[in-house]
């Protein structure tokens, strides 16, 4: 996947280091997984998550479904997309990730936004979203973006890796400086390129660390077993910047 339409789709199909790397040593989603208030009150979380079309998006919202008892609206351009899920703990509200108006309105009963998103604008959805997060009183963020963001800053990739993506970059630099810059309580994936592999089998970095295993393809199981743990534990991930990659064997 070398060319801007690959890498596109790639991210749309989402949107000390720790190691996680066999599902059975990863207890917490092998077993059905109590929803926990980031406020400190055990009670029923409900995530909005925007881009929910998305294939990472969708993995996600299988596992949320499957393991925890979290309830979920999803927000996207085109509900008829997932008009097949039949569930009483979901609602699929269409809406465009720039309209302030319908997130304020989507976001006025959930507890986290994770946001499943790409394109060139997405600086600009940064905004609009933490904007409307911010009147209405939300403060966790879920953001997943692209690996190499840093690069400049210092070497989270190597220039082989960053070639790749070079001409795609900026607008994830710009929408994680923006996410940096504001007063929520955000947490950034950057993920490398996807796989479909039936796995969860991933290694996390912190921001400053070199990125492992670069040249690897993470499974999209792996992302959503991620993005499941940061929205349902409370404090894990708060105002960090999370490499994830496979793990090198």
């Amino acid at each position: 996947m070398t060319n801007r339409r690959d890498f596109l789709k790639n991210l749309a199909q989402l949107a000390g280091a720790v190691a996680f790397t066999a599902y059975a040593s990863y207890p917490l989603f092998a077993q059905n997984v109590k929803s926990q208030s980031t406020q400190g009150k055990d009670e029923r979380l409900k995530v909005l998550i925007i881009g929910a079309n998305g294939s990472v998006a969708r993995v996600a919202t299988t596992m949320f479904l499957q393991n925890t008892d979290v309830d979920l609206k999803l927000y996207l351009r085109n509900s008829k997309r997932l008009s097949h899920l039949k569930s009483a703990r979901v609602e699929v509200v269409e809406g465009n990730a720039l309209d302030e108006n319908a997130l304020k309105k989507a976001m006025s009963d959930v507890n986290v936004v994770y946001a499943n998103l790409y394109g060139t604008d997405t600086p600009q959805m940064a905004r609009v979203i933490i904007d409307s997060m911010q009147q209405v009183g939300l403060k966790r963020l879920v953001w997943i973006t692209s690996f190499g963001v840093y690069n400049g800053q210092y070497q989270e990739i190597p220039e082989s890796e960053l070639r790749r993506i070079a001409n795609y970059i900026a607008p994830h630099r710009e929408e994680v400086k923006i996410i940096e810059s504001s007063p929520l309580d955000y947490t950034i994936i950057r993920a490398q390129w996807f796989s479909n592999a039936d796995e969860i089998d991933y290694e996390l970095t912190q921001k400053g660390e070199a990125f492992k295993n670069p040249s690897g393809r993470i499974s999209r199981k792996s992302i959503a077993d991620l993005i499941v743990k940061l929205c349902t534990t409370k404090d894990f991930g708060i105002r960090q910047s999370l490499g994830i990659n496979k793990p090198l064997r």
